[in-house]
């Protein structure tokens, strides 16, 4: 792990994490599930466009090939989409905090369905997580936050659990721009295939969403990825993964930052739990 990594996994994070706020903005204007067509749509172009000036081929092996789609599907329609919508309905940092468990859950998949052991650090970790999204969720609750919109976030971080879990063979093998402009590629056509059936296409424009948009097509859409598959290929997805620790601070800022969302003295007391968990899981496996 030396600078390079250090930095790359810190501007990952802050990326990451300011999407949920430009994702508020946007579904308050448009509808989520065409947004998000739309924008993958021109990220994968540019994706795809950028890899063939890099000298990239469009032939990837079986393995890449199928770990491409379960990526596109499971993070850019699953997590995504869900997010996009529960977003009509929950606040960013809301989204941001339930997102950031990824980890916690990655670790306790590979326990349950992987067989992987878990150091007594790991177990304190899940503890530690789980305990803050309760302290987080029950203050949410006592305020009246829509359980609906909730669960629909859950439900995205556990599409983005398979999501991470699918980066460890999408990365090998080379053409690494390819890939991300593929999966944005297989990402658009289900949304906006989904969108037709589903939404009642209404769009309010204003700078203010065109800023947001742009900015989500361009910086968490494109930048954000291909930095993320990056890390993953220089330090491994385990190491990589340690950097989600700061995901629920930033986040939390971000949106107060951003938007105006109060910050409460349960979601830094729940943010800092979460961290820490992400944090204690995260080192345990690199120590083993």
């Amino acid at each position: 792990m030396d600078f390079r990594a250090i930095g790359m996994g810190v501007l990952f994070a802050l990326i990451w994490s300011s999407a949920f706020s430009s994702a508020r903005i946007i579904v308050a204007d448009a509808p989520p599930l065409a947004a998000l067509a739309l924008r993958f749509a021109i990220s994968g172009l540019i994706g795809v466009g950028l890899a063939r000036a890099m000298g990239q081929s469009w032939r990837l092996d079986r393995a890449q090939w199928r770990a491409t789609l379960v990526f596109g599907i499971s993070q850019n329609v699953l997590y995504l989409g869900l997010n996009f919508v529960a977003m009509q309905r929950i606040e960013a940092s809301l989204a941001a905090i339930i997102a950031s468990t990824m980890p916690l859950l990655v670790a306790l998949a590979a326990f349950v369905f992987l067989g992987e052991r878990l150091r007594l650090a790991a177990w304190a970790g899940l503890v530690a997580g789980l305990a803050g999204a309760m302290l987080i969720m029950g203050a949410r609750i006592n305020a009246g936050v829509d359980l609906g919109g909730v669960a629909l976030a859950g439900l995205g971080a556990l599409a983005l659990t398979a999501a991470t879990l699918s980066v460890r063979t999408a990365t090998g093998g080379g053409n690494l721009m390819m890939i991300v402009g593929l999966q944005m590629l297989i990402g658009a056509v289900v949304l906006a295939a989904l969108s037709a059936a589903l939404e009642t296409h209404e769009l309010r424009l204003s700078p203010r969403l065109v800023w947001a948009f742009a900015y989500t097509t361009l910086t968490p859409g494109l930048l954000a990825t291909w930095v993320w598959f990056a890390l993953v290929r220089r330090v491994g997805a385990v190491k990589a993964a340690a950097f989600h620790f700061l995901n629920p601070f930033f986040g939390v800022a971000i949106a107060a930052a951003v938007l105006g969302e109060s910050v409460r003295g349960a979601d830094i007391l729940g943010a800092l739990v979460i961290g820490a968990g992400i944090l204690a899981v995260q080192l345990s496996k690199v120590a083993r």
